[in-house]
C-alpha cells in the first residue's frame, strides 16, 4: 500500500460552490486537470479556469434535466480502478478510461430543501442526488488511490499537504476523508429516509424503522455509570435543543438536553397560545418548577422564578422570545444559579453580561419558535420493543370547554384557566398545577394518587394563595375520581377548579364548587404525561 500519491486529475462537481474557485486555481497551479459538470464547469469557466467538461469524457451529454450524468463507466472506472492491479490497469486502457485521482462533491442540499416553508414533494424529490453520493462511495471505497472532498472546509488540509508533498495526498488523509465521505453519505441518506418515512400515510407502519443522525457522544447518561449519545432527526424543522447553536459554556449533558427538551415545549405552548405575549419556563428534573407569562420578556422571567426560588436554582430555563438586555440583567441579579438556557436568540449586550456571569452556563440558540415537527410521533423503548404514539400537541382550546359548576366565568377568567391547565399537560402525572392568570404558583407532579399532588401542590404554592389579588386556578391533568382533592384545593383558596371530567363522582365535584362558590370548568381532554 503506497502512502502518497500523485494527483494528476481530478472531478469536481459542488452545489456550494463556497471556496470553489480558490480551491480549483490551487489544483490548476499544480497542473491538474480538471473535469466538472453544468453549473460547476461554468463557474470554474467564468472565472478562467480550464475545465473539461464531462459530457467530452463520457461521449454523453448530461439529459434528464441533470438526472444522468456521471453515472458512466469512463467516470466510475476512473475512479474505483485499483492502480496496481494489472487487471484493472488493462481494462483501463482498452477502454480508453483515464484514472481519477481526486474527486469533490457537495451533495444536491435536500436537506435545506425540505426546511423551506410551503417546499413541494416533487421539489424535494428533485433534490435528492442519486450521482454524487456514487461517486463519493466508488471514491471513499477506493481510497488507496483516490482523495475524495466532500467539504469546503476540508480544502485548505487538502490543499496544504498537495503543496507540501508535492502535488500528492499521504494515505492517513485519504483514509481520513473517506470515512467522512461515508459518514456524509449515511447522513444524506438518513435525512432521505426520515423526511419519506414522515410522509406516509399510514400511522403506524408494519416495519418501524428510525432514520436519525448521530450528533455526538455524551459524557455518560443520567447517571455517571450510564454511557450516552444524542442523535438528531434529520428531517426536522422545529426547534430543537439537539440542533441548537450552542453559543456558550460547557458541553450539554444528557439531562441538559432531556430537560432542555421539555423547557422548550413547554414555552412554545404557551407562546403559541392567546395567553400572553412573552413566556418563561424553569425545569427541575423534567417537570416545570416555575413557568410565566409577561408583557416583557423580563417580566415573564421575573415571575416565572418566583414561583419557586429553591428549585430554579440549577434549572434550565426556556424564554419564548430574543434576550434582551433588560431580561439578560434581571435573569443575572442575585445568586440565581442555572445550568441552560435557551431562547431564540439573543442581543450581544445580552450575551456578554449572561457569559460574564457565569462560566459554564450553557446558552442555547434554537431559532424562531413554532410547531413544524419532522415527526408527529413519540418513541419509548422497553425492555424487547418500541412504544408507538401520536405526541401531544393539543393547545387549550377554552372555547370547547364546558361550565360545569359555580359562578359563572369571565371571559379573563377561562383564559387564565387555559394558561394554568397547559402548565398541567407538561407536569408529570398525577399533575396539580397552581397559580394566577400570569405565573405558577406551585406543583405536585409525579405522584401515585391524586391526593398527594393536591397536597404538594398546596404546599408549594404557600401563602401565595392566600396573597393573590386575582383568582388562583388549579388545574388537573386527569379527572378527580373523588371530590377529596377538590376539597384540598378549596380549603387552600383555590377559585377556579380545571379538570377533564368522566369520573362517575364528577358530580360530587360540581356539588362542591357550587356550595363553596368556585368555578368549575371541564376541559373535555386529558394530558396524561409518564
Amino acid at each position: 500500500m503506497i502512502d502518497f500519491l500523485p494527483i494528476r486529475r481530478a472531478l469536481i462537481s459542488v452545489s456550494d460552490k463556497s471556496d470553489l474557485i480558490p480551491f480549483a486555481k490551487s489544483l490548476a497551479e499544480m497542473g491538474i486537470e480538471i473535469i466538472s459538470t453544468g453549473g460547476t464547469a461554468r463557474a470554474l469557466g467564468e472565472a478562467g479556469i480550464e475545465v473539461i467538461p464531462i459530457d467530452r469524457v463520457t461521449g454523453f451529454p448530461e439529459m434528464m434535466d441533470g438526472r444522468v450524468k456521471t453515472l458512466h463507466p469512463k467516470i466510475h472506472g476512473g475512479i474505483l480502478a485499483r492502480r496496481d492491479q494489472e487487471s484493472h490497469v488493462r481494462d483501463m486502457a482498452d477502454h480508453d478510461i483515464t484514472p481519477i485521482d481526486l474527486v469533490c462533491i457537495n451533495l444536491y442540499p435536500f436537506e435545506q430543501t425540505i426546511l423551506h416553508e410551503g417546499v413541494t414533494r416533487a421539489e424535494a424529490i428533485e433534490q435528492i442526488d442519486i450521482g454524487g453520493p456514487s461517486m463519493l462511495r466508488s471514491a471513499a471505497k477506493n481510497h488507496e488511490a483516490v482523495t475524495v472532498v466532500t467539504s469546503v472546509d476540508q480544502y485548505d488540509r487538502v490543499i496544504g499537504e498537495m503543496r507540501d508533498n508535492e502535488g500528492s495526498t499521504s494515505l492517513s488523509l485519504r483514509q481520513e476523508l473517506a470515512a467522512a465521505a461515508f459518514m456524509r453519505t449515511a447522513e444524506y441518506d438518513t435525512t432521505i429516509s426520515a423526511w419519506m418515512g414522515s410522509r406516509r400515510e399510514e400511522d403506524f407502519p408494519a416495519m418501524l424503522r428510525l432514520s436519525y443522525a448521530h450528533q455526538g457522544s455524551l459524557r455518560y447518561g443520567e447517571n455517571p455509570h450510564q454511557l450516552a449519545a444524542v442523535y438528531a432527526n434529520p428531517a426536522s424543522a422545529e426547534p430543537s435543543v439537539v440542533k441548537a447553536d450552542v453559543l456558550h459554556g460547557k458541553a450539554l449533558s444528557y439531562n441538559n438536553l432531556n430537560d432542555g427538551a421539555t423547557a422548550l415545549m413547554l414555552v412554545q405552548d404557551l407562546y403559541l397560545s392567546e395567553f400572553g405575549h412573552f413566556a418563561a419556563a424553569i425545569i427541575k428534573h423534567a417537570n416545570p418548577c416555575g413557568a410565566a407569562i409577561g408583557e416583557t420578556l423580563a417580566t415573564a422571567f421575573d415571575r416565572a422564578y418566583e414561583g419557586d426560588p429553591l428549585a430554579a436554582y440549577g434549572g434550565v430555563l426556556a424564554l419564548s422570545g430574543q434576550v434582551d438586555d433588560a431580561t439578560a440583567a434581571r435573569i443575572c441579579e442575585g445568586k440565581k444559579f442555572l445550568e441552560v438556557i435557551i431562547a431564540p436568540g439573543y442581543d450581544d449586550t445580552a450575551l456578554k453580561l449572561l457569559s460574564d456571569r457565569w462560566k459554564n452556563v450553557r446558552l442555547l440558540a434554537v431559532g424562531a419558535l413554532g410547531h413544524s415537527p419532522g415527526s408527529r410521533m413519540d418513541y419509548k423503548s422497553v425492555p424487547g420493543g418500541m412504544l408507538l404514539q401520536e405526541r401531544d400537541l393539543k393547545p387549550a382550546r377554552v372555547s370547547d370547554w364546558k361550565h360545569a359548576a359555580g359562578p359563572a366565568p369571565t371571559e379573563q377568567l377561562i383564559r387564565e384557566a387555559g394558561f394554568i391547565w397547559t402548565l398541567a399537560k407538561h407536569l408529570k402525572s398525577n399533575a396539580i398545577a397552581i397559580g394566577t392568570g400570569s405565573r405558577m404558583l406551585g406543583a405536585g407532579m409525579g405522584q401515585v394518587d391524586r391526593i398527594n399532588a393536591c397536597n404538594l401542590a398546596i404546599e408549594r404554592a404557600g401563602k401565595k394563595i392566600k396573597a393573590s389579588p386575582t383568582p388562583v386556578i388549579a388545574a388537573s391533568d386527569a379527572f378527580f375520581p373523588f371530590s377529596d382533592g377538590p376539597q384540598l384545593l378549596i380549603d387552600a383558596g383555590v377559585k377556579c377548579l380545571v379538570h377533564p371530567g368522566g369520573s362517575k363522582r364528577d358530580q360530587d365535584t360540581f356539588d362542591l364548587c357550587d356550595k363553596y362558590d368556585v368555578t368549575c370548568l371541564l376541559t373535555g381532554t386529558r394530558h396524561f404525561r409518564h
